[in-house]
């Protein structure tokens, strides 16, 4: 029997209050754009989809971690410098001291978390926003990743990563391809083609599917289940909709955020290994400006800027509008400066509609 105490939302309300609703619109709207404009530049065959799909998946990784946090109203603006940071560790590691590459990975993602940790207790001991707290490491990691690169190696770009790894236990997991058997088998049947000259003649132009991808759609999975099947999913959503009430009924806010926190750090590292893996190198200046386009997409995606409302669906969803956006001009063969343009132009839709969603569940004006 339905509980008269609750009032009743039509099937229409419920669908056009869900965060991932303007995500979902800006998505057909993307790709009807981009096949209207561009169908037969590539962008829509097997490698022209790879191209833009990977791009999505790096915006994806951080974008997942950025949304949980958001959503227990916080930010991180030490992605960006986390990505270099990390990277630089790992092939110092790795490369000038000679450590094996899985000492590498695990070091680097265990100093990763013990700085994301490090964020969340500043912020929570000492009530200064998360906006500050990150600013400030976001400039001390940026100029730690300089300074040892420098100090080490007297350079800002360290390589020799991909010889070293090589038959390493724990390096496939952040580089290379799978289902490389599968292409194979789908060119030899001519559902894809093939190299017709150089040394690569007839292997499948698509050989795998980078494992950045499979790293993207993991986390996405575990982000969404976490946030919508779990306990803890409940908390985070209200940590940021209102700590103070959540700490009255038993809610460990504290605990919640800073774990929010150190798995924003854990999803920036997985970016890292990811990209130091697939280019064999380092670079100090590397994540420039990602903690941007991380919020970025978690804000096309539907969440609240004031925290406690979200979807990590949506957060993946916005991912993908990024990537096919910037991937799609270049195939368009349009100015790339013009990038911006539409990105902003989403953005503000987005914050518009989700501004309008809020309104319509709080009933405000």
């Amino acid at each position: 029997m339905a509980d008269e105490r609750v009032r009743p939302i039509s099937p229409l309300r419920k669908a056009l209050i869900r965060p991932e609703l303007g995500a979902i619109c800006g998505t057909i709207l993307v790709f009807v754009f981009f096949f209207a404009i561009a169908r037969n530049s590539g962008m829509f065959a097997p490698e022209g989809v790879m191209n833009w799909g990977v791009v999505a998946a790096q915006f994806a990784v951080i974008a997942v971690g950025a949304c949980l946090l958001m959503i227990a109203g916080e930010f991180d603006l030490s992605v960006g410098s986390m990505i270099g940071f990390s990277g630089i560790i790992i092939a110092l590691l790795s490369v000038t001291w000679q450590y094996p590459v899985w000492v590498a990975i695990l070091a680097a993602f265990a100093i990763a978390l013990a700085i994301g940790a490090l964020n969340g207790y500043l912020v929570i001991r000492t009530g200064l926003p998360s906006f500050i707290v990150t600013l400030a490491f976001l400039y001390i990691l940026r100029g730690l990743t300089i300074f040892i690169s420098i100090t080490t190696t007297r350079q800002t770009i360290i390589g020799g990563v991909r010889e070293v790894a090589a038959g390493d236990p724990l390096a496939w997991l952040f580089g290379g391809k799978v289902l490389g058997a599968l292409f194979v088998w789908l060119a030899d049947m001519g559902l894809i083609g093939k190299f017709v000259a150089g040394p690569r003649a007839g292997q499948p132009v698509v050989d795998g599917i980078p494992i950045l991808i499979i790293w993207a759609l993991v986390l996405v999975a575990f982000g969404h289940i976490l946030l919508t099947r779990t306990r803890f999913g409940n908390w985070i959503f209200a940590s940021g909709g209102d700590a103070q009430a959540a700490r009255y009924v038993g809610v460990p806010v504290d605990r919640v955020k800073i774990l929010m926190f150190m798995f924003s750090a854990f999803c920036a590292t997985v970016f890292a290994t990811c990209q130091v893996m697939e280019f064999g190198s380092a670079a100090a200046d590397r994540g420039l400006l990602k903690e941007f386009e991380a919020i970025i997409s978690v804000v096309i995606g539907g969440a609240l800027l004031t925290g406690g409302y979200g979807s990590v669906i949506g957060a993946a969803l916005g991912a993908l509008i990024f990537g096919v956006v910037q991937q799609g001009l270049f195939f368009a063969g349009v100015e790339s400066s013009l990038f911006r343009v539409f990105l902003g132009a989403i953005l503000l839709m987005a914050v518009i509609l989700n501004t309008y969603i809020r309104r319509m569940i709080t009933g405000e004006r």
